[in-house]
């Protein structure tokens, strides 16, 4: 074989490797159907339980529109190339909306602050009504419906100390109980009470109650605690990028508590812009009237000085430089006066720290140094044309500043007049009905898929930690011992050992055509050709001992039927029930379990003459042709010790020669070490072990106890074997040839 064959064939087998270990894996699922089955119902009971458990969720949204070119007093008094903002409005006053400031005149109005609960309703009840009422919180008061009534709280105001305390409320003979668990407070409906006690005060007006006793939680949460359940149910986004238009969306449990809240806090936040935006102009224009006397003041001043020059001095030739160092220095001092005037509008809202504060102060500082140096260069000029030109320098400035500041103020008393905000409402909250959550059938179906996977897990947890033998030829490899048999399981046995109070039945009676009788008949082929021609102790019997690793593995059920198929070939056959703990052949062959093996060697000893007569007495003929059986008798408290005694020994030479075959049916190898004992009288010994039930481990350990002890274990029998498209290692049940209609 070349190297590229070799290749080819080792990627060909790591291929077939993995797809049967992807096989098994699937079968094992398979085969573990009914739990998976049992975790999928669970867990669409799980899934259907919630999802009526939940309440239904709406939702409400509104759009604002935030105007940038209506910013307040910077749009009034004209854009400035000075100043430069790079934020966006929208995201600004998107997190505006979620302060207290704007939440906490909509929680005041409406009492969101006051929580009612029905603690009568149960999560039982819950998941029997599939929705529970909720509270409704308007202007007037607190409502929630209960089966016994309504409950209306129009005020609840508590001190400091009772924030997120909860108080039981109940009707009364006269009013109301009001109590918190320590302290009682007793009112009378549609009138305000106050109580009052070391703790604090309680402020509480209440119109109505459910009738009998039934409770009534009421608490008073704090302000935080309210804004933070408000935000983790708003939703404020800008729709798009930079364009100004903000969504707000809020969800809850009752559609028309949801509309209203929201629309609470558009209202509160168009107010609060208004009120900002309004008092913002206020403020300038506040400032402005006192300025404005005091810059008139100042021109009327500049200007007398500068005509009383003038009439002293005549009129002056000014040269063009000094034209143009007046004019400059004219648009310098108006510059400053801008920025003065920015400044002071900032500073009405900012510290002298503000970027945009620094900003200008910078640029006055840029602007007063340019004025220096003109007025340094002024001072060259003849002192008459410098004096001249101050003075008409400082009427120039003056008047610019006043007429500037003037006009201004003007435009302000406009504005102010009409000035709406530069928040716009587009859409008001209103109320769909319409549910968004829960999905229920995509709830139900998670929920019974969760349920599958962790029935799967479970499945595969099981076959990982409890491996049982499904597979003959793993089962030769781990133990070094070949499957001689393989013993599929009987559908008629099957149905009859469904009723306990049914005899166990040999297959020759119930069965004799099917697959199970006939791998039994080829268990006797294969003993047949593999025997010694002589016994173990030179007698004409060949003794085969038959055991198993654990109980209920069916080694009774082997020792029987292969006793009756070797009864056929006309051979004298016998049968001894070794197991004097739990045997249970005799139930097979239909005979009691009396005057048995345990009753003969508990005897004491006898001469050899009676010790023939006694042996004859212990083994019971059956209703099968050329089969004896020997029972396992009455329970002895000491079986191992009777079967390494001389008496079991004198017994087996005895039998010798007088059977063909001589079936001896031991306790399971884990459970005793009667295997052990009875191997030295045996010719072959087989090991039963059982299909899907028996654990791989135990069966190995079971073996290599008999290998320490020098005892060669010659064959195993793999009883019960079913077929079925859910067992990967099924072609085995095919091995037996049979009629099996």
């Amino acid at each position: 074989m070349n190297k590229d064959t070799e290749n080819l064939s080792k990627a060909a087998n790591e291929t077939v490797k993995n797809d049967i270990d992807l096989l098994a894996l699937l079968l094992a699922l398979l085969r573990g159907w009914k739990i998976l089955l049992f975790f999928a119902v669970l867990g669409l009971i799980v899934g259907i339980l919630y999802s009526r458990y939940l309440n239904p969720v709406f939702k409400s949204d509104a759009l604002i529109q935030i105007d940038e070119k209506s910013g307040g007093i910077s749009s009034a008094l004209g854009s400035s190339d000075l100043i430069s903002a790079n934020a966006s409005p929208a995201e600004t006053e998107a997190e505006l909306i979620k302060s207290r400031m704007v939440l906490r005149p909509v929680v005041e109005q409406l009492h969101l602050d006051v929580r009612l609960s029905d603690p009568t309703v149960d999560n039982l009840d819950r998941i029997e009504s599939n929705s529970t009422e909720t509270q409704m919180n308007t202007s007037d008061g607190v409502v929630l419906e209960t089966e016994d009534g309504q409950v209306r709280v129009a005020n609840f105001e508590v001190s400091q100390t009772y924030l997120d305390q909860s108080f039981t409320l109940v009707r009364s003979g006269t009013g109301f109980l009001l109590s918190n668990g320590l302290n009682d407070f007793k009112g009378k409906f549609n009138q305000p009470h106050s109580f009052r006690n070391s703790d604090g005060a309680v402020n509480i007006t209440v119109n109505d109650l459910p009738v009998g006793n039934h409770p009534i939680r009421i608490t008073k949460q704090s302000l935080q605690n309210v804004t933070d359940s408000i935000n983790g149910a708003l939703s404020v986004v800008e729709r798009g990028d930079n364009t100004g238009i903000i969504k707000l969306t809020l969800v809850g449990s009752n559609q028309q508590q949801v509309s209203l809240i929201l629309k609470q806090i558009v209202t509160s936040y168009v107010s609060q812009n208004q009120s900002s935006v309004s008092e913002e102009t206020t403020k300038t224009i506040n400032f402005m009237e006192t300025q404005i006397p005091m810059l008139k003041q100042k021109l009327e001043a500049s200007e007398a000085i500068f005509n009383e020059f003038r009439t002293e001095n005549g009129t002056i030739n000014i040269e063009q430089e000094a034209g143009l160092l007046l004019s400059e220095n004219a648009r310098i001092d108006s510059q400053l006066s801008e920025l003065r005037l920015k400044k002071a509008d900032l500073t009405t809202y900012y510290t002298d720290e503000h970027p945009l504060v620094i900003q200008i102060d910078d640029q006055i500082v840029e602007l007063q140094s340019r004025v220096q140096d003109i007025d340094n260069r002024i001072e060259g000029l003849p002192e008459t044309q410098r004096e001249f030109l101050q003075l008409s320098e400082d009427v120039a400035i003056n008047r610019e500043i006043y007429l500037n500041l003037l006009k201004n103020y003007q435009q302000l008393k406009i504005v102010k007049a009409g000035q709406i905000g530069y928040a716009r409402i587009i859409d008001m909250p209103i109320s769909t009905y319409r549910v968004i959550a829960p999905n229920k059938q995509l709830i139900i179906i998670l929920a019974a898929l969760v349920g599958f996977t962790l029935g799967a897990v479970l499945v595969l947890l099981r076959n990982l930690l409890r491996n049982t033998v499904k597979d003959p030829e793993r089962l030769e490899a781990k133990t070094g011992v070949p499957v001689i048999a393989t013993v599929p399981r009987s559908p008629s046995l099957s149905r009859l050992s469904r009723n306990k109070k049914t005899p166990d039945r040999l297959l020759a009676h119930t069965d004799r055509n099917s697959l199970s009788y006939e791998s039994i008949k080829s268990l006797r082929t294969h003993l047949l050709f593999g025997m010694p021609v002589e016994g173990k102790t030179g007698q004409r019997a060949k003794v085969i001992l038959i055991s198993g690793e654990s109980p209920g593995v069916g080694k009774s059920f082997i020792s029987a039927n292969l006793a009756e198929v070797f009864a056929q070939l006309g051979k004298k056959v016998l049968v001894i029930d070794a197991d004097m703990r739990l045997g249970e052949l005799h139930r097979m062959f239909n005979m009691e379990l009396s005057n048995g093996l345990a009753d003969y060697l508990s005897q004491e000893n006898e001469n050899d003459e009676g010790a023939k007569e006694s042996v004859a007495k212990f083994i019971h003929p059956t209703a099968m042709d050329h089969i004896d059986f020997i029972p396992r008798g009455e329970y002895p408290h000491n079986p191992s010790s009777l079967l390494s005694g001389d008496r079991f020994e004198n017994l087996m030479i005895e039998l010798n020669s007088h059977y063909d075959y001589i079936f001896i049916d031991s306790p399971p190898v884990l459970a005793a070490s009667d295997a052990i004992v009875l191997s030295q009288y045996v010719d072959k010994i087989l090991m039963v072990t059982r299909y899907n039930k028996s654990v791989e481990g135990q069966v190995i350990y079971a073996i290599n106890q008999l290998n320490k002890a020098n005892v060669q274990v010659d064959g195993i029998i793999l009883n019960d074997l079913q077929q079925g498209i859910m067992d990967k290692y099924s072609y085995h049940y095919s091995y037996a040839y049979g009629n099996n209609k």
